[in-house]
């Protein structure tokens, strides 16, 4: 492998949250923090180089974003997902969490009724409350080896909403939507008249050889009625430079959704932002590639691990990105497992109620971390919960 994804960063004194905020959260700084959805390893040369070139010029001032933007854009979605697109269909936003949010309020009137599968990251629930919108929850079901939907039950709660906010692929499942799943949702809401906000800032991290469908690129009923969101944050560990994009092919759509993003004035971006994910898209491949490898060698790492060590705690390998969804509710109640994790285990996880009331006794590990890392973390858990 040419890059070394086994190699120590020390994150601490960054304000980075996932290990400056731990005594904030857990209560201690004695925590193996394996909670925030951003990655322990070094974000790529070429991102680095391309922002240190950028700032060497002495003017910071206002930016564009130009021809080489947008090209980097359009040819990473061809290669890495087979979606051609078009210059026009594409537009600004500085954030996912802040793209959704945009289209709830362009989209949708107080008391309107939201469609989102739980349990899911927990923006999705606020994206909706926040705005005094009415929240509408289609739970997953649990199979012995997957998560599926319920579509009876959504086609009931889709009939009386005006918005529908998809995760592809899912956050904290990892499930990887097939071609057919996204079709029967994309035409149960185009039938009802619902607008699906489909956010795919995981879709480049496929695990062991899986391909990600873009909801857009199902069938032409599914690319007029959506807005995707995409974003080089999580693929190429760069959230902090805000950046995202919005994919809108239906014009109306698009103008309703740019005219609310731009009259709020967050539409100009930042000039490290636009670097970055220029460089990312041109040069990235071979750095994902290798980074997900590491990634799924890590999940089959903690998947044996649990299977030979714990096996009361059960989960399902997941099928994109570098999260596993644990349900520790073998051990007691939510409290009593919080308790042992973090003060006992010294593991931080994501706390699973955050992503709505079927996370209850589960846990959000992220594995986007050194193998020693995972290594430790996996031998605490072993000596508090194999007792």
């Amino acid at each position: 492998m040419i890059y070394d994804f086994d190699k120590p960063v020390n994150r601490k004194g960054t304000n980075c949250v996932k290990h400056d905020l731990c005594k904030a959260v857990f209560g201690t700084e004695d925590i193996i923090p394996m909670w925030v959805a951003d990655m322990d390893f070094e974000t790529p040369d070429f991102i680095v180089e391309a922002v240190k070139k950028r700032a060497n010029h002495p003017v910071y001032g206002y930016h564009f974003r130009g021809d080489e933007y947008f090209n980097a854009i359009i040819g990473w979605l061809k290669r890495r997902h087979q979606w051609e697109v078009q210059r026009e269909w594409i537009s600004f936003t500085p954030g996912i969490v802040c793209g959704f949010n945009m289209a709830v309020m362009a989209l949708t009137e107080p008391g309107d009724k939201i469609v989102i599968q739980t349990p899911v990251y927990h923006p999705f629930h606020n994206a909706v409350t926040d705005h005094g919108r009415e929240l509408v929850c289609n739970p997953l079901c649990r199979t012995e080896n997957n998560y599926i939907i319920d579509f009876e039950l959504f086609e009931q709660q889709i009939q009386t909403a005006k918005l529908f906010i998809l995760c592809n692929p899912h956050n904290p499942l990892g499930r990887c939507w097939t071609r057919e799943e996204l079709a029967k949702m994309g035409e149960i809401c185009n039938r009802y008249g619902v607008i699906v906000v489909s956010d795919e800032i995981h879709s480049d991290m496929m695990l062991r050889g899986r391909m990600h469908i873009p909801f857009a690129t199902v069938n032409e009923v599914c690319m007029q009625n959506s807005i995707t969101f995409n974003a080089p944050s999580k693929t190429f560990n760069m959230a902090g430079l805000s950046t995202s994009n919005a994919i809108i092919v239906n014009e109306e759509l698009r103008k309703k959704f740019t005219s609310f993003v731009s009259a709020a004035g967050i539409d100009l971006g930042n000039i490290f932002g636009t670097v970055a994910a220029e460089a990312a898209y041109t040069y990235g491949d071979e750095w994902l590639d290798q980074c997900m490898r590491y990634v799924a060698d890590n999940i089959d790492y903690v998947a044996d691990f649990l299977h030979a060590n714990l096996p009361k705690v059960r989960f399902v390998k997941p099928e994109a990105s570098y999260l596993m969804w644990l349900d520790f509710s073998a051990y007691g109640s939510d409290d009593e497992i919080w308790e042992r994790l973090v003060n006992k285990a010294h593991v931080g996880l994501n706390r699973g109620r955050e992503f709505g009331k079927e996370g209850e006794c589960h846990y959000r590990m992220n594995l986007a971390c050194q193998r020693s890392v995972v290594e430790k973390a996996m031998q605490n858990l072993k000596e508090e919960f194999a007792l």
